[in-house]
């Protein structure tokens, strides 16, 4: 029996037997975007072991139901490392997504721009990343299945599927390399100059762990960042997680196009 199985009885009991496509993560400021999906919404503290998203702007929901025709399951919000300091802290939820039936994964995120030609309501779409927390969540795993193959850990066919989208919604979507910091706190300018030296695009708190996660459970992933503020020293920005809430929605709005287009066309 799976360890996970009292909680999937739960999540069917509330959104029937039907099996998931897709899974999506809702990062700081996107939770609304779990209100477009016709289904039902779970509250994180009904879910037996599963994290309770302590962030604000954050949806501590899993809402199951069909967006643009996908049956599909969304995180309305995340667990982070800054939280407890466990970098696996997303395990248990994608655990859940596999054995609803999922066999993809989109994660989107907040994120920092390193570049000035992507400003603040800018989207990009991850090509890679950096892992500048050094943490991993698949330390203390015990078999060998932890040595996952990070190549192409951001599946090539997806991006170009979700550029595709973009495209045909008209919406401008980047291509970058994403560095994971670990945060609570923001970078440092002398910090954004050592991620930007080292090749990364944007910056934020989230995202890597889940993608590593989710190739060590053979899932399909793929990833997007809105852009809330410039880095540090990147301009005269005040950064404040006030401030990132007050700007995901400026991308938010280009990210549902491009995801409602992206399920149309699957």
């Amino acid at each position: 029996m799976s360890k996970n199985a009292k909680l999937i009885e739960t999540i069917r009991e509330h959104a029937g037997d039907a099996p998931v496509k897709l899974g999506l993560i809702l990062g700081s400021g996107l939770g609304h975007l779990a209100g477009a999906v016709e289904g039902v919404a779970i509250p994180y503290s009904e879910l037996p072991g599963f994290p309770h998203a302590g962030v604000s702007g954050h949806n501590p929901n899993l809402v199951i139901g069909t967006l643009e025709g996908v049956r599909v399951a969304v995180f309305g919000g995340r667990a982070h490392y800054y939280e407890r300091g466990k970098p696996d802290e997303m395990r248990v939820p994608l655990e859940v997504l596999c054995e609803l039936g999922a066999d993809t994964v989109i994660a989107t995120n907040a994120a920092g721009s390193l570049q000035a030609d992507m400003p603040t309501g800018s989207i990009m779409a991850l090509t890679d990343h950096i892992n500048f927390s050094g943490l991993n969540p698949l330390i203390g795993e015990p078999t060998d299945k932890r040595f996952v193959p990070m190549m192409d850990a951001y599946e090539p066919e997806l991006r170009n599927k979700l550029l595709a989208a973009a495209e045909a919604e008209e919406v401008e979507m980047h291509k970058g390399i994403y560095a994971w910091y670990s945060g609570p706190s923001f970078e440092t300018p002398a910090e954004i100059r050592a991620i930007k030296t080292l090749g990364a695009d944007a910056v934020g708190m989230s995202t890597v762990p889940e993608v590593i996660l989710a190739r060590f459970m053979g899932l399909r992933a793929a990833a997007i960042s809105t852009i809330t503020n410039m880095a540090a020293g990147m301009s005269d920005e005040a950064i404040s997680h006030e401030h990132t809430k007050a700007m995901a929605p400026l991308g938010a709005a280009k990210l549902e196009k491009v995801l409602r287009r992206f399920l149309r066309d699957l």
